[in-house]
């Protein structure tokens, strides 16, 4: 539904001629406005664009987003037989020292949520190994999920009445722990064979079945506690999600439109934040591909600020001293391709640079002068060791040339070698080519 509503704004815009732009940000509006018509939560579905989608919060982006989804879910409230998807109870309050358990809840989503995505990525690609052709693959999986169905129907369709149950009913432990592995087992047939459907129903499906049962193991552990197995379900379903997708904005703001209750927010803000966090330190995959090249970008950007200047650094084979003669530096420059020359000092303190069109007319005239004649104190930007890779590349944006002095530091400017331009291309080619997934 979120796809078709995003291709039902991509339409209009191209029929409107919108610029790339423009049209970028009327479709992120389509999905923004069909996740708030189908989970009732217009804020959080402006934020689960821009957080994953867009992959930053701008209010450029964000205001318009939010303007769709408002409206969408206005227009929804207005059909007739419109009912909220999730109906949720009152929340309790939770006492200090019971926040603690939600802690743990949120702990044990962080660790689950990467488990549920690798399974769902280990069976597409066990799939797709199969060498079946789509109809037999899809056969597969509708076959898969016929037969957990019948010890379990309730696997079939999007699970909101049975989240519902969950919320609103009691369960026995030994019921929702079977619900919860066969539920898994269903999504897995499905979205394993390539079946039409997305994930971020059945990941609610799953946080409310964990919390609904971390909830029922502490009640039966510590019978006197004030929050219900179902505080632990809904906010087990914001934990789950926010690990999942790598949105815990949009996680923490989903639940709470869902609740309207500020009862919540302390449970369920560390619930989401501990999972969301938990969830990235074990290299947990991603929901949804952007999310998955946001973070790769993420991580490229982090590699590129670690990366130091000592490993790159060759032999400066180019260097005079400042008492160089004419005819030394028009011997340097004959015997190496290069158009500067790098001066220093007796104590081999960098002093600047010799080009080789400040010599083209010495040959004729230049008797009695020496290298400090000619020399360019600050042409060329200076690189040190300590610097990253990506400042390292912004001084050669400042310099159009191959090679670069490398010096101790700016006030001691010993100098130790040189860069090629084609090393620091080459040490980003190679990150960018590392997969951290």
């Amino acid at each position: 539904m979120v796809q078709l509503a995003a291709m039902c704004a991509s339409v209009v815009g191209s029929l409107a001629r919108f610029d790339p732009r423009r049209l970028r940000l009327l479709v992120a509006c389509g999905a923004a406005a069909g996740i708030a018509s189908a989970y009732n939560a217009p804020i959080a579905s402006a934020f689960f664009v821009t957080e994953i989608v867009l992959g930053n919060i701008a209010i450029d982006s964000l205001g318009p987003m939010m303007i769709a989804a408002v409206a969408a879910n206005i227009t929804m409230r207005r059909l007739p037989g419109y009912h909220p998807t999730y109906l949720m109870p009152a929340f309790p309050f939770v006492p200090g020292i019971e926040v603690a358990l939600f802690i743990v809840l949120g702990g044990l989503a962080g660790l689950a949520a990467p488990q549920f995505l690798r399974l769902l990525d280990l069976m597409r690609r066990g799939f797709q190994r199969s060498g079946l052709p789509l109809p037999m693959r899809l056969g597969a999986g509708g076959l898969g999920v016929g037969l957990l169905s019948i010890w379990v129907p309730q696997v079939w369709g999007n699970g909101y009445s049975v989240v519902n149950s969950l919320l609103h009913s009691p369960w026995a432990w030994s019921a929702v722990l079977a619900i919860l592995v066969f539920k898994v087992a269903a999504t897995l047939c499905t979205a394993g064979s390539g079946a039409v459907g997305g994930i971020f129903t059945p990941t609610l499906f799953v946080g409310a079945a964990l919390g609904q049962l971390f909830g029922q193991i502490v009640h039966g552990l510590f019978p006197g506690l004030a929050a219900a197995p179902a505080a632990y379900a809904i906010v087990g379903m914001g934990a789950f999600l926010a690990a999942s997708t790598g949105a815990p904005l949009m996680a923490i703001l989903m639940i709470f439109e869902m609740t309207l209750s500020y009862q919540i927010m302390l449970p369920l803000m560390l619930a989401c934040v501990i999972a969301y966090f938990l969830a990235r330190g074990v290299g947990g995959p991603s929901m949804y591909e952007v999310t998955a090249r946001h973070r790769h970008a993420a991580l490229m950007r982090q590699s590129l600020r670690a990366t130091q200047m000592q490993a790159l650094v060759e032999p400066a084979q180019t260097v005079l001293t400042l008492d160089a003669s004419v005819s030394d530096m028009l011997a340097m420059f004959g015997s190496h391709a290069v158009k500067y020359i790098y001066i220093v000092d007796a104590a081999n303190r960098y002093r600047g640079v010799v080009a080789l069109r400040d010599l083209a007319t010495a040959a004729m005239d230049g008797a009695g002068k020496s290298a400090r004649d000619f020399l360019h104190p600050d042409l060329l930007p200076l690189i040190t060791p300590d610097m990253t890779l990506a400042d390292a590349y912004r001084q050669f944006l400042l310099h159009h040339g191959e090679r670069l002095p490398v010096v101790q530091s700016k006030e001691e400017p010993l100098l130790l070698g040189a860069i090629r331009k084609t090393e620091i291309l080459s040490a980003f080619a190679e990150l960018q080519q590392k997969d951290p997934f």
